[in-house]
């Protein structure tokens, strides 16, 4: 088996390669929070590049909870044309495209002016950053209730539009593996507590949407291999809730790790543990695959082809790549005839762990928002300036966004 050969899902549909763009935060909606003409552009440059699967950054199931301004979101077939356009250029090499979809809970920016839900009033530890989001509100089972199903509706709607499937994120800290935690999650009633309890809304959504769509269309999840924070959601969390996944219909697991906290997905640790650095997921991936009746996918900083060879002969099914691919595009297409091209962006020296994942961030927003333009990325940008870039970005669209929000509250 190599990079290129096909994968055929749980429910019969054909990838037609084992490389995946992996999900990344693009921010890059119009003034309506649907596809931008440059979002649409990016992902036909991501479907010439050659990868067989291609995954959307977050798309937000409610307007109130964002990630960051600038994100989309999907609660109604409104700007329905929109959707069909950015999931036709996904397809346009046939390739299949899912949707990722996603609620941030605590995760959310205090600049948006929202007031942010999560299992339990947890706040983030950012040292000296934590003031930039707020304390959030424990949730209650009416507040459960609708998250479920505005995941239902929006997975019903990426399908109306053309989209192969969905991905559920369940991982990086945001609100499902908010739930996951016991750091998070200090709830005593039936969402807390054992591993079952804090699985349990994740498992009702899988279920219901699955029902909701047909069975040729994907249904997918991201979920953490661990959190890398002592006391927090661990592998062998992780493998039990790979194991209730089973039976449920799902397609594909992809394993990261991380949150906003220890942000492992960018090779970073908080618990003293050492990630690869490549494939950082690898190891912990291979430990929980044993227990997968579905394909896994492992993403985490592949970006050279003997690195995918290794995270297939290991018993994976697919590699995911995210900056690599925003680095160079094409690199899966160029795989074909020249094995040694690879990606990289520039070193970080910076010793503030938080302040080093925000530039790390930024440069990857950087290159993506040159290739939406049709410009060519330049990954030795320096991170002080990609990331006051992106600074002056999230204002303008922070201020964007509160106009925006308040205009739908009038118009209510």
């Amino acid at each position: 088996m190599t990079p290129f050969t096909s994968l055929t899902l749980p429910n019969g549909t054909q990838l037609p390669n084992r490389l995946a763009k992996a999900a990344m935060e693009e921010n890059m909606a119009d003034e309506d929070h649907a596809p931008s003409a440059d979002l649409i552009r990016l992902y036909h440059t991501w479907a010439e590049g050659g990868a067989g699967l291609l995954i959307t950054g977050n798309v937000m199931v409610d307007r109130h909870a964002m990630t960051g301004p600038g994100g989309v979101v999907l609660e109604s077939a409104q700007f329905g044309a929109r959707f069909e356009q950015w999931s036709a250029a996904g397809r346009a090499q046939d390739a299949q495209v899912w949707m990722q979809i996603n609620h941030p809970g605590r995760q959310m920016p205090a600049a948006l002016g929202q007031k942010a839900i999560a299992p339990s009033a947890v706040a983030l530890d950012l040292g000296n950053f934590s003031k930039q989001f707020e304390l959030p509100r424990a949730m209650t089972e009416a507040d459960i209730t609708e998250v479920k199903s505005r995941f239902v509706h929006t997975a019903q709607l990426a399908a109306r539009f053309g989209f192969n499937g969905v991905q559920i994120h369940a991982a990086h800290g945001y609100l499902l593996s908010q739930f996951l935690s016991p750091i998070t999650n200090q709830r005593k009633d039936n969402w807390g507590g054992s591993i079952e309890n804090r699985a349990r809304l994740l498992l009702d959504i899988i279920r219901e949407i699955r029902a909701a769509v047909s069975p040729d269309f994907s249904v997918s999840v991201k979920l953490n291999s661990a959190d890398f924070q002592r006391g927090g959601f661990s592998t062998d969390d992780a493998k039990q809730v790979v194991a209730m996944l089973n039976p449920l219909g799902v397609d594909l697991i992809e394993l990261s790790g991380g949150s906003y906290e220890a942000p492992a997905m960018h090779g970073k640790a908080r618990d003293g543990r050492t990630l690869a650095r490549e494939a950082y997921f690898l190891e912990f991936a291979c430990d929980i695959v044993a227990v997968a009746r579905m394909p896994i996918m492992v993403t985490g900083g592949i970006r050279r082809y003997p690195v995918v060879e290794q995270v297939l002969q290991s018993g994976i099914a697919m590699a995911g790549m995210a900056t690599a691919l925003a680095i160079d595009p094409r690199l899966p297409r160029t795989w074909h005839v020249d094995t040694t091209a690879t990606s990289l962006l520039r070193a970080i020296p910076w010793k503030n762990k938080v302040l080093a994942s925000l530039a790390y961030m930024a440069m990857v927003k950087y290159q993506m928002s040159r290739l939406s333009r049709g410009k060519r990325p330049r990954p030795d940008v320096a991170p002080a300036i990609a990331l006051a870039q992106q600074q002056w970005d999230t204002t303008f669209k922070n201020y964007r966004y509160r106009r925006w929000i308040n205009a739908q509250a009038v118009a209510a």
